[in-house]
């Protein structure tokens, strides 16, 4: 009968694939008179899918791991209905890549409607079993044991069926949610089996059929108790049934076992609810679930656990690294260890740490050389996106032939394949490696010094090890003492006194990082072991290098001074050609306005800066257009006014500088720090800062109070601060960060006193390597977010796009991708670096940014005169003819002590030949100007 139905859908596939050719019973001609409309339509469309189908093959034949497209080959073909190549496309996707549980089902439905002999049948029992060895499914293990009922006809058909099912139970019985599914379909395939033993209706059963009987009675009740034993979701329904369907009382320890299984499934449901009502990809909920299984310390509940993390998170290297740990060192089953190790590598393949455990667990169980060879070499070909990675597998190779000689023996086979392996690694890092990241990927050697070592310790051949040795210099390593002390220890250990002396020699030559410590080894050397000619030798070396060493020192400390001397010697010229172009205009003006007395008002409130440092007009006063670029640079604290402009009134900028100035100036309050925000980066032509900016903080709570920073003139600074009522709205504030406001990105940073809390950074994004996010460059300045996302995502999930801009807003053609994870990350490397985007050719790479090199500290002598001016201006090179604008004096009194190279603070050396003078007493303009420039540095600091 089973075999009849399958034969039946068999004939219906057949049927489904010859009607869309044209059935005379489909309906054909009613459709006579569209088909000179739609043939021309669906030629089309099949000429674009047969060249496609085309495109993708080829680029499979490049690359063989673009996992994205075999899914899109796949799917085109199973369209256009062409199963000869389906079938080979999926056969070669499943050899690369475990496939997912609906691509997995999807080949069976296909398969099993095809399969109508017994042979057939028998490579779809194959095909379950592979699909059932790619992950856990409870859903392939169902699918399998009912397609198994439909050859219970043949021989041994039953037992079959049995045995798919206990093993489907072993597997995914324990699963809480999906479990309950399999027995109760296992229950179903032995009350049928008890339906066809019954006897006719009005006959005597035959002693064996009572036997019979009684035998499957007892397989249904056994199932039962199983079950019931086991936390599963709706037990209640399944106990109930059990009382239902038996006879006979049931038994207390099935009681007792049901009550206890409940008791667990009590405490399983949170974290089922947790990842019922998580979303993908629920990591942190199956971490949790996977804790709590580990202190229970269920093994096979563990593993199951495991399993269905890995179902949805089959691309995390870490949980599969977890998973295998846990394998390894408690369950050692070598067939459940291999099997998860060979799927964590075709699942990841791109992560060297993976590849590295399966050898290691290959080795342990004692697998055929040949077999571990082989998998080394698939290893090779995965496609690593670091040259440290090929080094990091190498060495493991290698590790594991070293362990395989006996080095007892003066020769062997497998000594002669280390020694070709070592040479074949350090071949491949120099041609293979190097030509695909411009590096090998071990500059220091290390695989060579292995070998050296290999050969000093373990085979005695010292001139092989000298001879690698030499080769190690040479590529660059001469010049670091560290390398030339590590072969005078071998040469110490393994070698001769004559062989050491000679090391040493050349080290004190060549070594250009750390020369005293070389020499201080060779004169021990020959303290110890040498004679009065050797010493003598070994000390007039060593005093030669030395003094070209200093020498070479103090010509560099002497070109750094020199140098020194001519910026002093420059900033000296361009202070004193302002203070000369200063008194030049002062003579020139003869004309006193309300406007001079307002200023004179304001500046003997404030110290009288307008005397002390000439300022400089604002960029964005008059009909004049600042430019974006230019906004960036802040004018300074003792900014000059430039001469009014005709078209715009006198009395309009005297009105809105006077306002401005008739504002009390508010010191920001330290002690409010975690209640306020710095914003800065803001438009110095904004109208009204505080009802701007009070409108756009307003969503993330309610405003206390907003601070904007004017200068004495009245003009707008471009940062403010922003006070909260509570903590959690300045929390939720810095979420505006980089916000477009008014053309130009607003920069929202918690408010820090760097002077306190020096090594505090802001920066938001991370400087280190991200494997699931690219670094693009090269993009036109057009390229918009959406134009960009349109060209990533049809090569994996995008979750995030960053353009960069400069802090007037503007692109600089530069972009970060964030994937969803490494894998497509990296296929978007090989895909897109070359892409053409608007005539213009991108470069993609895998984002790893360079580490930042920190300011250069100022000289001792120089700390008080340029700490504070190039903290200010100096990271962007930019306003440097402002630096100098500030007199000495007042850079004395704002900078009494410096702190020394060691960490203790110290007094800074004076700047001049006189001897200090005591303080002054500061008046209370003085006093004035004092806060308002540690004011305004604060402020700047923090943009």
């Amino acid at each position: 009968m089973a075999a009849a139905g399958a034969e039946a859908a068999a004939v219906a596939a057949e049927e489904e694939k010859r009607l869309p050719e044209g059935d005379p019973e489909s309906g054909g001609d009613s459709e006579d008179e569209g088909d000179s409309e739609s043939s021309g339509d669906g030629e089309d469309e099949e000429k674009e899918n047969e060249a496609e189908i085309q495109r993708l093959e080829e680029q499979l034949s490049i690359n063989a791991f673009d996992y994205n497209c075999h899914l899109d080959l796949i799917k085109l073909l199973r369209q256009e209905g062409e199963l000869v190549k389906l079938r080979r496309a999926r056969q070669k996707m499943s050899e690369l890549f475990p496939l997912t549980e609906e691509i997995w089902l999807d080949w069976l439905k296909d398969e099993i409607k095809m399969a109508s002999e017994s042979s057939e049948r028998e490579k779809v029992y194959e095909l379950f079993e592979r699909a059932v060895k790619d992950y856990i499914c409870p859903e392939i293990w169902l699918e399998y044991a009912q397609y198994s009922i439909g050859g219970i006809g043949q021989e041994g058909g039953i037992e079959k069926v049995r045995s798919i099912f206990e093993r489907a139970l072993t597997a995914v019985g324990l699963h809480v949610t999906k479990g309950t599914a399999l027995w109760e379909a296992y229950r179903e395939f032995e009350n049928a089996i008890l339906e066809t033993a019954q006897p006719a209706p009005g006959s005597v059963p035959s002693p064996e059929q009572q036997q019979m009987l009684c035998s499957q009675l007892e397989k249904i009740h056994t199932l039962f108790r199983r079950q019931l034993g086991i936390p599963l979701l709706d037990m209640e329904a399944s106990y109930a049934e059990y009382e239902e369907w038996s006879e006979d009382p049931i038994p207390e320890t099935v009681i007792k076992n049901y009550k206890k299984a409940l008791q667990q499934l009590e405490k399983c449901k949170p974290y089922e609810e947790a990842l019922l009502g998580a979303e993908t990809p629920k990591l942190a909920e199956y971490q949790a679930y996977i804790d709590f299984e580990m202190k229970a310390g269920d093994p096979a509940r563990i593993q199951l656990i495991y399993e269905r993390a890995l179902a949805e998170n089959c691309l995390v290297p870490d949980l599969w690294a977890r998973y295998n740990q846990y394998l390894d060192r408690q369950l050692k089953v070598k067939e459940l260890v291999l099997s998860a190790h060979e799927r964590a590598v075709r699942n990841c393949p791109w992560t060297v740490g993976l590849w590295i455990r399966y050898l290691l667990a290959m080795e342990r169980h004692r697998v055929d050389h040949g077999i571990i060879s082989e998998m080394f070499e698939k290893a090779l070909n995965a496609g690593f996106i670091q040259a440290t990675d090929y080094v990091e597998i190498w060495q493991a190779y290698l590790d594991y032939l070293r362990r395989r000689v006996d080095f007892t023996q003066d020769s062997s086979k497998e000594l002669e394949e280390l020694r070709s392996a070592f040479a074949r690694a350090v071949e491949y890092l120099k041609q293979e490696v190097e030509e695909r990241f411009s590096e090998s990927g071990d500059p220091s050697c290390t695989i060579m010094q292995n070998w050296a070592r290999v050969e000093a310790r373990l085979c005695n051949n010292m001139q092989k090890a000298r001879e690698l040795w030499d080769n190690i210099m040479t590529k660059g390593n001469a010049k670091y003492a560290n390398m030339w002390l590590e072969y005078y220890n071998l040469e110490r250990a393994h070698g001769d006194t004559q062989h050491c002396r000679k090391a040493l020699h050349r080290a004190v030559q060549c070594t250009s990082d750390y020369p005293e410590h070389v020499c201080e080894v060779l004169l021990t050397l020959e303290r110890i072991e040498g004679t009065l000619e050797d010493w003598d030798a070994a000390v007039q070396k060593t005093e030669n290098r030395l003094a070209r060493v200093n020498e070479q020192r103090a010509k560099a400390a002497e070109k750094e001074a020199a140098l020194a001397k001519q910026e002093e010697e420059k900033a000296e010229q361009r202070k004193q050609a302002r203070a000369e172009k200063k008194a030049s205009k002062k003579a020139k003006k003869t004309r006193i306005g309300d406007k001079r007395k307002a200023d004179d008002d304001d500046e003997g409130e404030w110290g009288q800066e307008e005397e002390e440092q000439p300022s400089k007009r604002h960029k964005g006063d008059g009909d004049g257009i600042l430019p974006e670029e230019d906004m960036e640079v802040e004018t300074g604290l003792f900014g000059r006014s430039g001469p009014e402009k005709p078209d715009r009134p006198a009395n309009q900028k005297e009105k809105a500088s006077t306002s401005r100035k008739d504002i009390p100036k508010v010191l920001h309050d330290s002690s409010k720090d975690n209640v306020t925000v710095f914003v800065s980066n803001l438009s110095y032509n904004m109208a009204d800062p505080e009802v701007k900016l009070k409108e756009l903080f307003e969503s993330c709570g309610e405003v206390a109070e907003i601070r904007p920073v004017f200068s004495n003139k009245g003009i707008f600074r471009g940062y403010c601060y922003v006070e909260f009522k509570e903590e959690k709205s300045a929390l939720q504030a810095l979420g505006l960060d980089r916000k477009v406001v008014e053309g130009r990105p607003m920069f929202v940073s918690p408010c820090v006193d760097k002077n306190k809390n020096p090594d505090f950074k802001v920066f938001r994004y991370s400087t280190t390597l991200e494997k699931h996010k690219l670094f693009i460059s090269g993009l036109p300045f057009s390229c918009t977010k959406e134009e960009l996302e349109d060209v990533c995502k049809a090569h994996g999930n995008v979750k995030d796009i960053r353009l960069v801009t400069n802090r007037a807003g503007k692109p600089k053609g530069l972009a970060y991708v964030e994937y969803e994870n490494e894998a497509q990350a990296s296929q978007a490397v090989l895909k897109m670096d070359g892409l053409t985007v608007k005539e213009h050719v991108i470069k993609v790479a895998i984002s790893n940014p360079p580490l930042r090199k920190l300011p250069d500290k100022p000289e001792a002598g120089r700390a008080s005169q340029f700490a504070v001016p190039r903290q200010v201006y100096g990271a962007r090179g930019k306003g440097r003819t402002q630096l100098s604008m500030m007199p000495r004096a007042l850079q004395r009194q704002s900078n009494p002590v410096a702190k020394a190279e060691n960490g203790m603070v110290q007094n800074s050396p004076a700047t001049s030949s006189e001897p200090p003078e005591e303080p002054k007493k500061m008046s209370n303009a003085d006093f004035a100007k004092m806060l308002l420039k540690k004011w305004f540095l604060y402020g700047f600091v923090q943009m």
